[in-house]
């Protein structure tokens, strides 16, 4: 495979391509390293405050509530401002949310962390797409894109065991600061990476009565439309098979716990290999909706498998590996063809926009898998799934097309 050569710096020279994928990615690890970053810490922190799970539930919602909202917005200031500087911001206000949150002793203070954390969690999604498309060679943005998701995957999977042992060091408290120091140090490191875009680019005069390159009109044609609902769909089928396939295999089978989150752990693992073969899939084809059509499908199978056998041990393993590797195959794909989809100078309002299907599907998951399994019906949560992943199918090989116009 042929990599993105880098020229040697020179002072004040732009980023190239690959220093700007390193950075930005970076500043996507730390987005999910603060998205898990209550989880491993919830026990420590709901004792020292004496508060129930609802209460201490209250920093995620608080956090989500403002994130769906503001990132649209969001997207639409990194169209009109530049994505650098206000994903320097963004890392900069989690950075400074938890580094407060750990010195200061009121959990109601800790609440208004977790919204200020919200605010700047706005600002990923649009602004690493918006410089990943700005400064990535067309011929390997496929492979970009993936990069820019495994790095996610890998902030996930490394947080809890660096939070948990920043925590058996400097406790709980030195935890949140420690998470916040990296936050900080992220920012910095953008800062110190020159945009090219706007270093070689002037900002093109607007002829008075011309028309905009983008706006709502373009959030709520079809094909972005569609690429929201698709992007919930996803959300539902992952958070169905990460939040509650531990506790719906043990229901329906009696399977161990360890059994079942060894399986949940292949699944996850697989699912990051699988973002980066989806990298180079994108690069070898333009039939992204097939890939995701497949990729989507290959998740439907191994949830309805799931709910119609009882595997023993590596075979249950094997089959939630394959789930795993068939929905991280899918990513790459899913973001080439909102890219395919998307005006030039307007990837931060659209991929803003289509993005806070995350956060939606993360909403109404909960409501659907929580429900099946208090009705006593976990063989549904995989067949729930399944049907999601179905409808998923349906979405992404109906997208109309739309021709991707210079502003």
């Amino acid at each position: 495979m042929t990599t993105l050569t880098e020229a040697p710096p020179t002072p004040g020279a732009p980023a190239s391509p690959r220093r700007m994928i390193g950075v930005v990615c970076a500043a996507h690890f730390v987005s999910h390293y603060y998205i898990i970053i209550l989880a491993p810490l919830l026990p420590f922190v709901r004792d020292a405050y004496g508060v129930s799970y609802t209460e201490i539930g209250l920093a995620l919602t608080v956090f989500n509530i403002v994130s769906t909202v503001l990132q649209t917005p969001a997207g639409f200031l990194i169209d009109r401002l530049g994505a650098r500087m206000l994903l320097v911001a963004g890392l900069a206000l989690g950075g400074i949310a938890f580094l407060l949150a750990g010195l200061v002793n009121s959990f109601w203070f800790l609440v208004a962390m977790f919204a200020l954390a919200g605010v700047g969690n706005t600002v990923y999604h649009p602004a690493d797409y918006a410089l990943l498309s700005r400064h990535v060679p067309a011929q390997r943005i496929g492979q970009a894109f993936s990069i820019h998701t495994f790095s996610g995957v890998l902030g996930s999977a490394v947080a809890p065991p660096t939070l948990l042992l920043m925590q058996s060091v400097w406790g709980w408290r030195g935890a949140f600061i420690g998470a916040g120091i990296l936050g900080l140090v992220i920012a910095a490191a953008v800062l110190m990476v020159r945009d090219q875009a706007s270093a070689t680019a002037a900002p093109k005069p607007r002829i008075e009565g011309e028309a905009k390159p983008a706006s709502w009109d373009l959030l709520l044609s079809p094909p972005i439309l569609l690429n929201l609902v698709f992007f919930i769909l996803l959300a539902v089928m992952n958070s169905g098979m990460s939040n509650y396939s531990v506790a719906a295999l043990g229901a329906l089978y009696g399977t161990p716990v360890t059994v079942a989150n060894t399986a949940l752990t292949a699944m996850l693992m697989l699912s990051a290999i699988g973002v980066l073969v989806g990298g180079v899939l994108v690069g070898r084809t333009s039939l992204h909706a097939t890939v995701a059509a497949l990729g989507v499908a290959g998740a439907a199978a191994s949830a309805a498998l799931i709910a119609a056998f009882d595997f023993g041990t590596f075979a249950l393993i094997a089959v939630m590996a394959a789930q795993g590797f068939s929905t991280g195959v899918i990513a790459p794909s899913r973001d080439m063809i909102v890219r395919a989809a998307t005006p030039e100078g307007s990837f931060g309002k659209v991929f803003g926009f289509v993005t806070t299907g995350f956060n939606l599907g993360g909403i109404v998951a909960p409501m659907i898998f929580g429900a099946l399994m208090d009705s006593g019906n976990p063989r549904l949560v995989f067949l729930g799934v399944a049907a999601v992943a179905l409808i998923a199918i349906l979405t992404v090989t109906t997208l109309p097309k739309r021709r991707r116009e210079a502003p």
